[in-house]
Formats: structure tokens, sequence, C-alpha cells
């Protein structure tokens, strides 16, 4: 008689891998939980807390705009494109060095990739504490802040952009003896270029926001008109500047769209 065979969708070293998994993320819960010590109290007390800050938000006082808002808008904006410009001068060297098939010194490599994780690793808050410590509060701080800190993500995906060009056209310029000047122009950039103005659209929109963000710590824009806002307890004030916020991010991930539209 031959034995019924009993089909099971996973062996026993995949059950066993999938507990030793669910057991892990328990166990780092539990700690988490244990270190953040959530106080039940003021977890149940949140909605009540909620609906009162909501209701000290309402009504706005539109009136405040013109006056208090709008100036340190444009300084948010003018601090997330300056500082998008100035990224993308310190980026583009840094990515090319770390691009193998065109920098081949393995110790020019490491180097750009040393600057581009050195970047992306401190959050843009610390940089800015930094630069504002160095540079005193305002829009310089915050300018410098949002380029230094956008280096690690503009120069990491222009490299692997020129890593995943077609040597083909790069080859046929080699072998005619051009220069590395005309090689990069002729051989590369018309490759990465719509890669290129996508990465430099996409940092600029994600720099708007943190723009907004960054006055929180001094560096200047919107941020310092909110943090004065919520100190003095004008909740009024603070509806309005979120919306403001909110209507400037969403315009700029519109326009954003639009032009990646027409470029790639």
């Amino acid at each position: 008689m031959s034995q019924e065979r009993i089909w099971q969708r996973f062996t026993f070293a995949e059950r066993l891998s999938r507990f030793a998994v669910f057991l892990g993320f328990a166990v780092a819960l539990s700690v988490s939980l244990r270190t953040v010590e959530i106080i039940p109290e003021f977890l149940l007390d949140a909605p009540t807390q909620i609906a009162d800050l909501l209701k000290r938000m309402w009504p706005m006082d539109l009136a405040y705009y013109p006056e208090g808002i709008h100036h340190a808008m444009m300084e948010t904006l003018h601090i997330a494109s300056l500082g998008t410009l100035l990224c993308i001068i310190l980026a583009v060297p840094v990515g090319i060095l770390g691009a193998n098939n065109i920098v081949r010194q393995p110790l020019l490599n490491w180097l750009s990739k040393l600057i581009l994780v050195s970047s992306r690793s401190v959050n843009t808050l610390v940089w800015a504490l930094l630069f504002v410590a160095v540079f005193g509060p305002g829009a310089l701080a915050g300018t410098i802040c949002i380029a230094f800190r956008s280096v690690g993500f503009v120069g990491k995906l222009f490299a692997e952009a020129l890593e995943e060009s077609d040597p083909g056209p790069i080859e046929a310029l080699q072998a005619s003896g051009a220069p590395w000047l005309s090689i990069f122009l002729k051989g590369y950039w018309p490759q990465v270029a719509p890669a290129f103005w996508g990465i430099f659209l996409f940092r600029w929109d994600i720099n708007v926001r943190e723009s907004a963000v960054i006055g929180l710590v001094g560096a200047g824009g919107i941020g310092m008109v909110l943090d004065t806002s919520l100190n003095l307890f004008f909740w009024d004030r603070v509806s309005v500047i979120l919306l403001s916020i909110f209507t400037v991010v969403i315009l700029a991930e519109l326009l954003v769209t639009a032009i990646r539209k027409r470029i790639i």
C-alpha cells in the first residue's frame, strides 16, 4: 500500500525561518515600546487634545498672510531653489568621480562614495543646526544646509545613471581620439540628460518641503514664522501657515510632474 503524500506549503526549515523572523519583530517591538515609554493617560487623552487644538485653529487668521507669511514663504522657495542649484554644482563632479566607468581610480571612487554617504547620513535638521551655528540664523544657513543635504542624493543617482550608459558611443569616441571633455559631452551627457533633469526636479520638490522645516531651528523661511506662532500659541496663525505650506507643496508637485512629462 502506497503511503499518502501530504502537501505542505512550506518546509520545516522555511517555517522555522518565518517563525524566527516574526519572533525577532515581536522582540524588537516590545523593546521599542519599553524604550518609548508610552503613557496610557496621555494616549487616551490625545483625541480630546486634538479636538481642542483644531477648535483653537478655527477660524483662520487669513489677514496675517500678507504681513507675516508671504515674505517668509518666498524666502523658503528661494532657499530651496538656490540650495538645489548649489547642490548641482557640488554633486556633478562628485558623481563623476563616483562613476566606475569614467574614473577608474578606486581611491577617488571611494572618496566620492564617502562624501555621498556622509551627506545622506546626516539629517537635514542636523545640517541646519550645524550651519546656523556657523553662519548664524537666516536664509544663508538654510541654503547651504539644503545644498549639503542634497549632494548625496543627486550625486549618487547621477553616478548610477553614468554607470548605466551604453558603452558603444563612448568606445567610438575614444577610438577616434576625442578628448575626455568631448567624450563626456557627446557620449555620456546625451544618455544621462533626461535622468539628470528628472533628478534635479525631484530634488527641488523635496527641498521645497524640507525648506519649510529647517526654519524651526533658525535656518530661515516659513519655519521660523511657524516656530514663533507655536511659541506664542497663535493657533489661528498656525493654521494659516500650515495651509500655506500645504498649498505650496502641492503646487510644486504639480509643476514638477508637468515638467517631467515634457522632459522624459
